[in-house]
């Protein structure tokens, strides 16, 4: 008897298991079914103005677009960077019109909030329709409806349709300036590192900043070095300085860095070969190599398959300083001479140290501040005698003394040529500042 019985509980666990199975496999079908393009309407011209804004609100949707774009790494899909309400937005709708035969199709969109909100209300999210098949679609709606006119709403172009050969190797991603941000010596030493290093392309996500600053970035827009995302998002939200929620009434953190992080691989997913991800304030130093090039083809080299590379922070507290490169025609220039400041703080026991990234953009699907939250391929941290962030800044350890500070001269290999670059820029930048 006691055989019989542990062969019918066993049927029975089968049984279940196999129901439990189909009704999962059937949700799932139903799911990938209500997702699927459905035709509504049929020949009408596509409507609705352009959206030529960085940041657009979907009025009474609790929704903000930043920017589509065509990713076919898994299946066909429009994949919309936005800001959403983590609670309040459950449903959005694509509304695809396809030329020249005048269809418009409804997909119905996954919502997905990235992981990395800090506890604010707000949080960077990815938008993800299924593109009709027959269609390759320039341009996008966003409704909270399967129904309805959309003729009064923003489209918005699809980019990345077209593969493109990569233009750079090297883009830098900077999200995002606020703050009236003046610190302007600072900010051309690490443009001309960066350009040094390797760099072609440095992407700024702008909220705000000083007259010299603008003039400073006038400059290298002219150049070809910088691009300028107009970055509003105080217009439309309520924003902390901080990164994590105060509940203090704000709405979304850092002025939705990740947000601007996330939209700029994506951006340059096509024109380059490798987004770095840091900020104004931080440089990536190589010390076995020369220069970023060389630095990415030996740890490819090493680490095949991987995509995300994590370089470790370390601070040059700004209030210490050498006697060294102590250079007067500097000293009328708001900001850091970072060729001051080379003693870093050594580690802080049970304290991990902050990493920024090198990434493979046609890799990475969702990113943080300090890691890829999802992407193809692995991450490897970078050993600290190969690279380090050299980060100068305010002290985090200020109760040290200048004695337990480790002396870090290898910023100062590049010093000739970043005294004489910097010369160049501020020559040009100051004559048209006094104009």
């Amino acid at each position: 008897m006691l055989c019989v019985g542990k062969k019918s509980h066993f049927a029975a666990a089968v049984c279940i298991i196999t129901v439990t199975s189909m009704l999962a496999v059937s949700y799932l079908r139903l799911q990938t079914l209500s997702h699927q393009p459905k035709v509504i309407q049929e020949g009408r011209r596509c409507r609705g103005k352009i959206a030529n804004s960085t940041i657009t609100a979907l009025k009474g949707y609790k929704t903000f677009i930043i920017s589509p774009y065509f990713d076919d790494r898994e299946s066909k899909v429009t994949r919309l960077i936005g800001i959403v309400h983590h609670e309040d937005v459950k449903q959005l709708y694509c509304w695809f019109c396809c030329q020249p035969n005048g269809k418009i199709y409804v997909s119905k969109a996954k919502i997905d909030v990235h992981s990395d909100r800090f506890g604010f209300p707000y949080g960077a999210a990815d938008i993800v329709c299924l593109e009709p098949e027959k269609c390759d679609p320039t341009h996008v709606s966003i409704h909270q409806s399967p129904h309805g006119n959309i003729d009064q709403l923003p489209r918005f172009e699809i980019k990345n349709r077209k593969a493109e050969t990569f233009s750079v190797d090297f883009t830098v991603c900077i999200s995002a300036m606020f703050g009236n941000y003046n610190n302007v010596l600072q900010f051309i030493q690490s443009m001309e590192m960066y350009k040094i290093l390797g760099v072609q392309k440095v992407v700024i996500y702008k909220n705000n900043c000083s007259h010299l600053m603008e003039k400073v970035l006038k400059f290298y827009i002219e150049e070809g070095t910088v691009e300028i995302i107009p970055w509003p998002i105080n217009s439309h939200l309520r924003v902390s300085s901080n990164w994590q929620f105060m509940q203090d009434g704000t709405h979304i953190g850092y002025y939705g860095q990740i947000t601007a992080l996330n939209d700029c691989i994506y951006r340059n997913m096509e024109r380059s070969k490798f987004v770095v991800l840091n900020d104004a304030d931080e440089i990536i130093l190589p010390l076995k190599h020369p220069d970023w090039k060389t630095m990415m083809n030996s740890l490819q080299e090493e680490n095949p398959g991987t995509s995300v590379f994590l370089f470790e922070n370390h601070i040059f507290p700004e209030t210490v300083s050498s006697h060294m490169f102590n250079i007067s025609s500097w000293n009328t220039v708001p900001g850091v001479n970072i060729l001051q400041h080379v003693y870093r703080e050594p580690d802080r026991k049970d304290v991990i140290n902050p990493r920024k990234m090198i990434v493979d953009p046609r890799k990475v699907i969702q990113t943080s501040v300090h890691s890829v939250l999802r992407a193809y391929g692995n991450s490897v941290n970078v050993p600290m005698d190969v690279a380090l962030i050299y980060h100068c800044r305010k002290a985090l350890q200020s109760d040290l003394p200048r004695e337990s500070l480790i002396r870090d001269t290898t910023l100062w290999r590049y010093n000739s040529s970043l005294i004489m670059n910097v010369n160049k820029v501020l020559s040009q930048t100051m004559l048209q500042a006094q104009k």
